[in-house]
């Protein structure tokens, strides 16, 4: 019923050629900006969509909004709701990923790679048994979750980035009992397990299949060109 409610917000803001991305109650307006006009209606479409908001009995959160520049910003003029500008930021969250204004996920991979590591200490921690198979599914259910959720929006390219999240899972297995002086593919082996970047390879495969078969709602050349054969 609430998608109902908003739906037309999509229309009156289309009106203005700025596309809108909607989840639940949260907004996403975005533009090429090249120049100051551009500027000025992305102005204008917020400004829609404050009077549709208070027409429509809703409350913008102006403190949980931002501005943020991909790609190189040619202008410094504030985009403002309610003559509050919104502040620039670096980076931003959106739905549980971090997006960087140069679009590159070292940022997101450092905050989760961080968690992960909690995570899989606490694991040690809070289970009195050293049961292998009953710890690597501690560590399959609690942690894989966290490194690879959304991994086709931000899976890495740097060398460095692709260390860091196998780190995680090197140390957690070569902390289990027997498992120490083993090599990691040798871990790997007896336990079962594939390495995350094999598994987050996999999903991006997985995910190509489904634009290029139009699984999910995605245009495929968009992605790829489509010869004839």
């Amino acid at each position: 019923m609430f998608l109902i409610y908003i739906n037309d917000l999509v229309e009156l803001l289309a009106t203005y050629n700025i596309k809108v991305k909607l989840f639940a109650d949260d907004a996403k307006l975005y533009v090429k900006v090249v120049n100051s006009v551009d500027v000025a209606v992305l102005q204008d479409a917020i400004t829609a969509l404050v009077s549709w908001a208070e027409e429509w009995q809703l409350s913008v959160a102006i403190d949980k909004c931002c501005v943020l520049h991909v790609g190189k910003c040619f202008t410094t003029t504030d985009i403002c709701i309610n003559d509050t500008p919104l502040p620039v930021v670096a980076s931003c969250r959106d739905l549980g990923i971090t997006v960087s204004s140069d679009l590159s996920p070292s940022l997101y991979i450092t905050d989760i790679v961080r968690k992960a590591h909690q995570r899989a200490n606490m694991i040690f921690r809070c289970f009195l048994s050293r049961n292998i198979d009953l710890l690597v599914r501690a560590f399959i259910t609690y942690v894989c979750p966290l490194l690879e959720y959304n991994s086709v929006v931000w899976s890495p390219s740097l060398k460095r980035d692709v260390i860091l999240i196998e780190q995680v899972q090197r140390r957690f297995t070569k902390r289990l009992r027997g498992y120490r002086d083993l090599p990691y593919v040798e871990r790997l082996k007896r336990l079962n397990l594939e390495m995350l970047e094999t598994r987050r390879i996999k999903s991006d495969l997985v995910m190509c299949y489904k634009i290029i078969f139009d699984i999910v709602h995605l245009n495929k050349h968009d992605f790829f060109s489509i010869g004839q054969y």
